[in-house]
């Protein structure tokens, strides 16, 4: 095995993941004057927001919406930094429209927030107090956040970063950072508002991983409040893969490299640092050791573990310890099972919303085809030829159940027809409408991201593991950092982009 030094006086970084916390990280660095290389096993980058092209369509692999292109979101900072070009998007109105188990008629999640607080009060009597509070929540937690606030601190600059964007007109969220959404209804006498309880379950799925009795309060003001102006969620033209391709156009652009179908194997230590990777090149199975004085891991957590080997491998101080234990010690992630159709444009009701949520029973689970999450093209978006649309329908699963079955196509093959069942009842889905089908499970995720089972969505928002009680961007390996869906502040390509930003900033101020 061949070993590779830079013999670059610049520093040098290695980026483990093209997904879009990994691009992100790799093209700021790169922007800043660093060496970067990224790796991914995959074959084209985004991970979890890439996609796939079949038979002329082209389907979004997993993340459907974006948010943070408006001045000053996330996004819209990042690309102005790098100097390129937003994509083209068109805002989410409604943002989704939500279908309870029985009912024909939605909730729908207007951007246009007198419109929403219309809605709402209609669809919830006697719930507008428990909105308000989560709106008054929502600005204060949204200005905290605009001031760049380092989640967990783990370093003083981490901590000066955290004292700076605390001002008065945040303070209000402070006696709130231990309850959960569940504890606030029960506060406003609302925990027994079954259609309530369940949009609010339903919801918080998606952007938590967690129903209302466990996702933190605070975070879910965020997650709920983000689709109305002046924020919103966008959809992309053309594909979320638009975003992924200008990420790369940049890094390539200021010297760095993308290297797909290259598996990083395993992350070498010395004294307690992190200082090389172990790469296999999928196309002729040779493998070397590549050494940095950055190593940037666009992973899970768990991923993180594996790749630094055996305990033995890490430094033996009560930190590494006590990181290691946390982990092994998460409650189980969720896996998605998502199902692709290219369909003929007569499928698509008139005037159906890009994207929807269904709950088939309340008394089944928020997951199992049971709930299907589901984003539908628009003519002329760049999805599927004239006249045809594309439909994804993902629901959450069981991870284990996908790796310990007997028979893996034919609990796929099941899965796949039940879910167009289900979706039989809103689309008019018929062997005539339905030009092609395929289907995705965790381990199918596994196979094309690596992400640890084929997990999805990073940690749940517990208050265990939100915020200030979360994953930090620096692990307790020196040199070793963490972008992505398991660190502050959460999933969605908002949120790994923000997690980018803040390694790159750290980076900057240790120097």
């Amino acid at each position: 095995m061949a070993e590779v030094h830079s013999g670059n006086a610049r520093k040098r970084a290695i980026v483990i993941g093209a997904g879009i916390g990994g691009l992100t990280a790799g093209a700021l660095l790169a922007r800043r004057g660093y060496s970067v290389s990224i790796f991914d096993q995959a074959i084209v980058p985004g991970g979890c927001a890439s996609t796939f092209r079949r038979r002329g369509f082209t389907f979004d692999v997993g993340a459907t919406q974006v948010a943070g292109l408006e001045p000053g979101g996330i996004h819209h900072r990042i690309f102005s930094e790098l100097q390129i070009d937003l994509p083209e998007a068109t805002p989410c109105d409604p943002a989704c429209a939500v279908f309870l188990p029985g009912e024909t008629e939605p909730v729908s999640i207007w951007r246009d927030p007198e419109k929403w607080r219309l809605e709402r009060q209609r669809q919830f009597p006697g719930s507008e107090p428990f909105w308000q509070l989560m709106g008054t929540l929502f600005d204060a937690s949204w200005r905290f956040q605009s001031r760049d606030p380092v989640l967990p601190p783990r370093h003083i600059w981490d901590i000066i970063q955290l004292a700076k964007a605390f001002r008065p007109d945040t303070l209000i969220t402070l006696p709130f950072t231990f309850l959960t959404v569940g504890n606030l209804l029960k506060l406003y006498g609302l925990d027994r508002d079954r259609r309530l309880k369940t949009f609010l379950d339903l919801q918080l799925k998606l952007y938590s991983q967690v129903n209302t009795d466990e996702t933190a309060l605070l975070y879910a003001a965020t997650a709920l409040g983000v689709s109305q102006e002046p924020q919103g969620l966008y959809h992309l033209q053309g594909s979320m893969q638009v975003l992924s391709d200008r990420l790369v156009e940049s890094l390539e652009r200021d010297g760095g490299t993308l290297r797909m179908r290259h598996t990083v194997e395993a992350i070498a230590t010395e004294n307690g640092k992190a200082v090389a990777v172990t790469i296999r090149d999928q196309k002729n199975g040779k493998t070397w050791r590549e050494t940095a004085d950055v190593i940037i891991g666009n992973l899970t957590v768990q991923n993180v573990v594996k790749l630094l080997g055996e305990k033995d491998n890490i430094s033996p101080n009560i930190g590494d310890r006590i990181y290691r234990h946390r982990i092994e010690n998460l409650p189980p992630a969720s896996g998605a099972f998502v199902v692709y159709l290219g369909v003929d444009e007569s499928a698509i009701p008139p005037g159906c919303p890009p994207h929807l949520q269904f709950l088939y029973d309340y008394d089944g689970p928020i997951a199992e085809n049971n709930s299907l999450f589901v984003s539908v093209s628009k003519p002329g978006d760049g999805r599927a030829p004239d006249g045809k649309a594309t439909i994804t329908a993902s629901s959450f699963t069981d991870t284990e159940k996908w790796w310990n079955c007997e028979d893996y196509e034919q609990l796929k093959e099941q899965y796949t027809k039940d879910a167009i069942a289900r979706l039989g009842s809103y689309f008019h889905l018929t062997p005539e409408t339905i030009v092609h089908r395929e289907a995705a499970t965790p381990r199918t995720f596994a196979r094309y991201t690596a992400r640890d089972r084929g997990v999805v969505g990073g940690v749940g928002q517990r208050i265990s593991t939100f915020g200030p009680f979360g994953f930090a961007n620096r692990t307790p390996v020196d040199g070793l950092w963490l972008v992505g869906d398991c660190t502050h502040p959460g999933e969605g390509t908002a949120g790994v982009s923000y997690s980018a930003w803040t390694v790159v900033r750290q980076l900057e101020a240790c120097q």
